[in-house]
């Protein structure tokens, strides 16, 4: 029996001690300060903020008459402040980690909508799949890529594979792009409601409904409004759409790349047939998710804490903006439970692990 039919589940009456000790020491943290686990002022400030970067561009070149070249960095702007958006903002929303008040999650989760996304697919892919089976193949959608890229010791060997680790960051580049125009479109005829793959896919009409409204809403705001009122061709305005999504492209794809798709985490392959991982579900978490730059407070802030992506994993119902206060806390409890706690301290030594991983499964 294939990984894909399995139905997976963790041995969580291992490590008890561990589980409960991390999640006593993590509440604790909370209560001792009174603190709320959600959102403080600097996570509204920067939400404020990341609106601003990425929406102020695109008023800017309505408002001021700018040449070409001007225009193409307002669309690498954009491109950056819509992929902060998705990391600082509409992420925390959608894992109801914002505010305690359900209503607010929703709205910022509408985010995603406004960059081109959908909410609904990206809990039912992210929230669901990926936090549920981390690096497991086929359970686990992060790790699949078509035909051309390997990302999984587990995942079949193509010939296409001998070049990715030169073309995977094309590839990357292309992957906002195709998640407003495919990507949405082809989950949502995939699964049903609850994340699994299913013959008779059933969703709720509302969220049909919304996702198709919003879609002709972004491409509307995105391109029919520019081609109409800037004084430039629609080839222009496509030229700068581009642009525009393969620089959210490019970063949203690296952010994540740099957590799971590197050398010292785990790609567990579950028990036959039992479908068994023979892990607590925190230790399967820490196993296969790995920290990196983690001093670097430009980058923490700008990615919505996603650099602390073994936090996230165990506590992803914490905002992000207390991912590195609570980070000593379980690293010294990993530590003290001898359970792995992966990371690198820069950025770019994570990049070289991802790239080494992409050399290592460009060979059968």
């Amino acid at each position: 029996m294939s990984t894909a039919a399995l139905k997976v589940k963790f041995n969580n009456r291992k490590d008890t001690d561990f589980v409960s000790e991390l999640r006593s020491s993590v509440d604790e943290y909370f209560k001792s300060r009174n603190l709320s686990t959600h959102a403080n002022a600097a996570m509204i400030f920067k939400t404020i903020a990341l609106y601003f970067v990425s929406f102020g561009p695109y008023f800017a070149m309505f408002i001021f008459p700018m040449p070409l070249w001007a225009m193409a960095i307002m669309c690498i702007i954009m491109g950056i402040g819509m992929a902060g958006m998705g990391f600082s903002i509409g992420h925390d929303a959608l894992h109801g980690a914002y505010s305690t008040n359900t209503t607010v999650n929703y709205l910022l989760g509408l985010s995603f909508n406004l960059i081109g996304a959908n909410d609904y697919i990206w809990k039912i892919k992210h929230n669901q799949r990926h936090h549920t089976y981390t690096n497991i193949f086929h359970k686990d959608e992060d790790l699949e890529a078509g035909y051309l890229l390997r990302f999984s010791p587990l995942a079949p060997f193509n010939k296409i594979h001998k070049y990715q680790a030169y073309t995977a960051y094309f590839v990357y580049a292309l992957f906002s792009l195709g998640w407003v125009l495919f990507f949405d479109l082809e989950k949502l005829g995939k699964y049903n409601g609850n994340g699994s793959p299913n013959d008779s896919v059933k969703h709720p009409r509302k969220e049909i409904i919304t996702m198709i409204a919003f879609k002709i809403f972004y491409y509307i705001y995105i391109l029919v409004i520019p081609m109409i009122f800037l004084p430039v061709s629609w080839g222009y305005i496509l030229l700068g759409f581009l642009i525009m999504h393969l620089t959210a492209g490019i970063i949203l794809t690296m952010i994540f790349q740099l957590a799971h798709v590197i050398e010292e985490v785990d790609f567990p392959e579950p028990e036959n047939p039992s479908g068994l991982v023979d892990n607590a579900w925190a230790v399967h978490q820490l196993q296969t998710t790995a920290n990196y730059a983690m001093d670097n407070k430009l980058l923490t802030w700008y990615v919505g804490g996603l650099n602390y992506q073994v936090e996230h994993h165990l506590f992803p119902n914490i905002c992000s903006i207390h991912y590195p206060e609570i980070s000593p806390i379980v690293r010294d409890v990993a530590k003290k439970y001898n359970v792995a706690y992966h990371k690198h301290d820069g950025f770019w030594s994570a990049v070289a692990s991802h790239h080494s991983l992409l050399v290592r499964l460009s060979k059968p």
